[in-house]
């Protein structure tokens, strides 16, 4: 589980994330939403390690998370940022294969697990391919299938973080990857994940939590969330919101 307790972040002497308090529990799906530039990125770069808050604890497994050495935070911790650099002519399965560099678990069933996220990202098809050859909606289920096999088959005490998973897919591949997701977290991962689309994060996460300037506007399940008012206040937007037809989850519709 990742906690994280009065976290503060500055930048140039700018506090651009402050009084974030929540859980991260094993088997949930936490959608992170918000306006361009409201903290989204810095606080997945916070949970992270990445970066360091100026006040505050985050807490992995009820340890530090700067206690943790390298290959420990890996085994239990993995990350998906905005966007991933890769410059080498990789076949599609060495760089799902990255992900298991923090584990021993032998060759055999490393090749599993590697079939396994290729699968479940839908790139299997992609096995064997030129990874710099692959468009960038391909490019980008591919790193996700490399950071689920970094924590395969996804249990209590795993963490995985993503930041916009879906920015670069088509809608089909958009549902694909967070049912996938959701899967992960269905099988006892914790899963935080940076979202723009409110009808998406509605459907798939169990709790939303709404960023207004570096700040938490709304934390709760999608019903308590997506109230029209509060995506005015947080986006601006003026919306209806009514239950799906066949799901129930809030649907939220511009006016």
């Amino acid at each position: 589980m990742l906690r994280v307790e009065g976290v503060q972040v500055r930048r140039d002497r700018k506090v651009v994330l402050a009084d974030i308090t929540l859980d991260l529990l094993p088997g949930e799906v936490l959608g992170v939403l918000g306006p361009n530039g409201a903290g989204k990125s810095t606080l997945l770069s916070t949970l992270s390690g990445e970066l360091q808050a100026d006040q505050g604890n985050v807490w992995l497994d009820q340890q530090a998370l700067s206690a943790w050495s390298g290959a420990q935070r890996a085994q239990r911790l993995a990350v998906l940022p905005q966007t991933s650099t890769l410059d080498f002519a990789f076949r599609v399965e060495e760089v799902v294969g990255m992900g298991r560099l923090p584990h021993q678990t032998g060759k055999t069933c490393d090749e599993q697990i590697i079939n396994a996220a290729l699968q479940a990202a839908d790139v299997g098809h992609l096995s064997g391919r030129n990874y710099l050859a692959l468009s960038g909606g391909e490019r980008q289920r591919v790193h996700l299938a490399r950071v689920l096999a970094q924590l395969w088959p996804g249990e209590a005490g795993q963490t995985l973080l993503l930041d916009e998973p879906t920015s670069m897919l088509d809608p089909l591949h958009q549902h694909t990857i967070l049912q996938a997701i959701r899967a992960f977290a269905d099988r006892g991962a914790a899963v935080l994940v940076i979202l723009h689309d409110l009808n998406l994060a509605a459907r798939y996460c169990d709790r939303m939590l709404l960023l207004e300037q570096g700040r938490p506007y709304a934390l709760g399940t999608p019903t308590q969330v997506l109230q029209p008012e509060i995506v005015k206040a947080v986006f601006g937007l003026e919306v209806l919101v009514q239950p799906h037809p066949e799901r129930g989850h809030p649907l939220v519709i511009a006016r």
